[in-house]
């Protein structure tokens, strides 16, 4: 019998040995040492911090103590109000995790930054109490889809290239009826579900209970309330929200790049975790807006339907800016040279690469015998750069449908004539002009442009 007790006893050692040896080493858990950062002011604004993680081999999670969020080792937090902050960052190893808190101090309030057209178009501004609330675009074509990712050799812009649903394909699959709340005050955000949601069939592990629609998934989720948002502006200008909250279709990401954000269009692109060829689009519109076109484009269909030429002596044609930047009717800042005209159109531009403004036409443009888009401009920021201005055409009703021809513009404080040539583009199609002053940059230049013409 105590040979046999002996031998039970040997054969549990060896198996107990055998187990711990294939168990994952944990590692050492981190300290408050290794959850140490750093911040700066960012050249934009003293209330714009630029923070740094000490550690870069981390997951790093940041909560900025203003009701933001972010990940990732470098964030941006933006305070518009005066007061103290405290900044919590928390980084994650295969060992554990460990925070560390610092109280940051901000002087000053800064009211421009209230004032941001980003946040006042996504949240109605400091005047809406309430916030602004969006919903998918459902009645029109191009609300939803995919294609594919911009390091991808078919990726030829920010638009669903593969596949754009048609108006109201997928209703009921539980993304039509939400509603998203964003209020400026503590960046709020609410997510009105009604109890169900639209997903991608990958993510199902997450949402129990979820309805499978073949491709995709209808799943329960009961309303998000008191989540928040964040904007970090720069070449990639992005939107996230916290918590289990999401915008039209989850698929993994709650990191959204804004492709538009205008007064009445949010277009949004995301990436597939489940498929890193992918990226999906949703374009959204506030609660209660009816379009005047099919939507798609720059914006939404929100300005008059002009004819060309434009010289903005009369009627105020209603050019729409995006991504940040500004439209208005002014007097001319420069009344000499080529250009004496009392009035001319202005931007600033917005912080994004691909900021900008357009206007929609009455009817579509035909290039059989005149193929160039003319018009004046002439750089009011000193010191006065030169760079490209992208000249791009749109068929309103389809975003996939586009041309653009970019236009080498001249360093020199002076009205300049320009010209892009549109020569072999189809007639017939085109409804929408788009001007991009400052293509490809993230400077804030002051732009005036005059005389938009075709010859």
């Amino acid at each position: 019998m105590k040979k046999n007790i002996l031998f039970l006893l040997a054969i549990t050692v060896l198996a107990f040995s055998a187990c711990t040896d294939d168990e994952p080493e944990l590692g050492v858990a981190p300290t408050a040492a290794d959850a140490a950062f750093t911040y700066s002011a960012s050249a934009t604004s003293p209330n714009i911090l630029e923070f740094k993680a000490a550690r870069t081999d981390v997951v790093a999670v940041w909560d900025f103590g203003n009701g933001t969020t972010a990940e990732g080792p470098n964030a941006v937090g933006t305070y518009p109000n005066a007061g103290t902050y405290a900044v919590t960052l928390t980084v994650f190893t295969k060992g554990g995790s460990a925070k560390r808190t610092d109280s940051i101090v901000i002087a000053a309030d800064d009211p421009t930054l209230l004032n941001d057209p980003l946040f006042r178009y996504l949240t109605g501004g400091s005047d809406s109490l309430s916030g602004k609330t969006w919903v998918v675009d459902s009645a029109n074509a191009g609300h939803f889809g995919v294609g594919p990712v911009p390091s991808h050799p078919d990726f030829d812009g920010f638009y669903p290239k593969w596949y754009a649903a048609a108006a109201n394909e997928k209703v009921g699959a539980g993304m039509y009826d939400d509603r998203y709340i964003f209020t400026l005050s503590g960046y709020n955000f609410d997510m009105i579900t009604k109890g169900q949601v639209f997903i991608d069939d990958a993510q199902g592990s997450e949402f129990p209970g979820a309805i499978d629609l073949s491709p995709d998934k209808i799943a329960p989720l009961p309303d998000q309330i008191g989540e928040n948002w964040n904007i970090v502006k720069g070449q990639d200008t992005t939107l996230s929200i916290t918590g289990s909250a999401f915008l039209g279709h989850y698929t993994g990401s709650r990191v959204y790049r804004i492709v538009r954000l205008t007064e009445n269009e949010l277009f949004i692109a995301f990436v597939d975790n489940s498929d890193a060829d992918l990226m999906w689009y949703i374009r959204l519109i506030p609660e209660g807006y009816v379009p005047s076109s099919g939507g798609g484009g720059s914006g939404g269909g929100g300005s008059t339907g002009v004819e060309l030429p434009i010289d903005f002596e009369g009627t105020d044609p209603g050019f729409e800016s995006f991504n940040g930047s500004t439209a208005s009717v002014v007097s001319n800042p420069n009344s000499t040279g080529i250009n004496t005209s009392a009035n001319v159109l202005q931007t600033i531009k917005g912080g994004s690469n691909d900021a900008g403004i357009y206007v929609d036409l009455g009817s579509k443009l035909d290039f059989s015998t005149n193929t160039k888009i003319a018009f004046k401009l002439f750089n009011s920021t000193n010191p006065f750069v030169g760079g490209t201005c992208r000249v791009k055409l749109e068929d309103q009703s389809n975003p996939q449908n586009s041309v653009e021809v970019d236009v080498t513009l001249v360093a020199t404080p002076a009205w300049i004539q320009y010209e892009a040539d549109f020569a072999g583009s189809a007639s017939g199609q085109y409804d929408r002009i788009v001007f991009f002053p400052g293509w490809a940059t993230t400077g804030t230049d002051t732009y005036n442009i005059d005389d938009i013409e075709q010859r």
